[in-house]
């Protein structure tokens, strides 16, 4: 019997080939888990801004395996021992680090589904562990931050790891933010480990500074984008609106892996293997179709929500530095009311303020760490000799205001 060819190569558009090293890491990929990753689009729903960013989660999680792959070559050409248990180890735990999101993840969270996709990417790791016989046993001790050695769980998370490194390049490349480019290869050329702890050499901090300020970029142009922004938030309306709907009998026309999700409050404890099961048949091909269904459902809510995503007639969402006053929500709300079409404990799905944060460097976390030419280590901020490193760890917090567009004519 023929064997199945399992090292592939895969053709990237931003690295060129990728390639899948051994049969466990082909088997995994192949995955009916792993394959759902296709129909997860990475930026939710920016492509209503941004229309090339149509990419996916499995895109990305090839890419970060790629990048995990670099790493090692790197840190084994500068004598760090990793042997081939933990190489596999690594780029398992990389490439399964996302298989948790749902569709439209957060927005999801926020209304639908109340377990956090990091937790469901560890039962999802679970799962296959017992399908592959205890092969994924370190990958996942190592994603659990159970390994001794330290640098392996920053290289998958950290400040500066192979998801981020990944992401940051892969968004502004799909998305035509050129802001957010960040110079990978010299990035990682520039690690090395000491004591087991990951570590940049000095001679790379003008390329870590770069990376800090593309993030903060990044946030600010496309992940907080304002209308990536109000979209977000129109869906987690719409999703807790289908939700409230259901739960008073009306009937909400949806698929039923996504409607055992709107029917049921499954916290972390309820997540057993059928619960799993009907996770991984959820992508975001059921969302966009649920809303197809729904703009044209009875309920005013729900169709008008339904439509503005559909049809990109958003709500009008004003952002600022400074919070907004009490007053000028209320003048909306009032003013919404005139309409009668919606009730008073009903307004919040039209009128509503929140804020939004971006810090790209979080001095209270895990430090990106570096090895200056004396051999001492010093925490990036207090080692660059840029200002602007210092403000890049400030948090900077902005306020929204969203409303119907109508009531600004009227």
């Amino acid at each position: 019997m023929n064997q199945t060819n399992k090292r592939k190569i895969v053709n990237d558009p931003i690295y060129g080939f990728i390639t899948i090293p051994n049969s466990l890491i082909y088997d995994l990929i192949q995955h009916s888990y792993f394959q759902r990753l296709r129909r997860i689009s990475q930026m939710g729903l920016s492509y209503l801004v941004y229309p090339g960013a149509h990419h996916t989660r499995f895109h990305h999680a090839l890419g970060a395996m790629h990048m995990m792959q670099k790493a090692i070559e790197v840190l084994r050409f500068k004598e760090v021992s990793i042997s081939k248990d933990e190489e596999n180890a690594l780029l398992i735990a990389i490439l399964l680090h996302d298989i948790g999101h749902g569709p439209f993840s957060h927005a999801m969270e926020h209304s639908i589904v109340e377990v956090h996709h990091e937790e469901i990417s560890m039962f999802f790791m679970h799962k296959l562990n017992q399908e592959f016989e205890g092969k994924l046993t370190l990958a996942i001790k190592i994603f659990k931050g159970e390994y001794h050695r330290k640098f392996m769980l920053q290289l998958i998370s950290s400040q500066l790891d192979m998801d981020r490194m990944d992401y940051l390049k892969r968004d502004s490349f799909y998305s035509g933010v050129a802001e957010g480019n960040i110079n990978s290869d010299r990035l990682i050329q520039m690690m090395n480990v000491v004591d087991d702890v990951l570590v940049m050499e000095e001679k790379g901090i003008y390329s870590i500074e770069k990376f800090l300020t593309s993030r903060r970029l990044m946030y600010w142009q496309a992940y907080l984008h304002k209308t990536s922004l109000v979209a977000e938030l129109i869906l987690t309306k719409t999703l807790k609106r289908a939700k409230e709907l259901l739960h008073k009998g009306v009937e909400v026309d949806c698929s039923k892996p996504f409607h055992y999700f709107m029917e049921n409050k499954i916290t972390s404890n309820e997540f057993n293997d059928d619960t799993l099961n009907t996770f991984s048949q959820l992508d975001d091909f059921d969302i966009i179709s649920a809303l197809k269904k729904w703009q044209f459902h009875d309920d005013f809510i729900l169709s008008s929500l339904s439509k503005m995503i559909i049809n990109r007639d958003l709500l009008k969402i004003k952002v600022s530095s400074e919070k907004f006053p009490k007053e000028e929500l209320e003048k909306l709300t009032d003013k919404l009311l005139e309409n009668n079409l919606i009730s008073k404990n009903e307004v919040d799905y039209f009128v509503f303020k929140g804020k939004i944060k971006n810090q790209a460097y979080d001095k209270a976390a895990e430090p990106i760490r570096i090895l200056k030419k004396d051999q001492t280590i010093e925490d990036v901020v207090e080692a660059s000799d840029q200002l602007n490193l210092k403000a890049l760890s400030k948090p900077v917090t902005k306020y929204f205001i969203c409303y119907p567009k109508q009531l600004l004519e009227n």
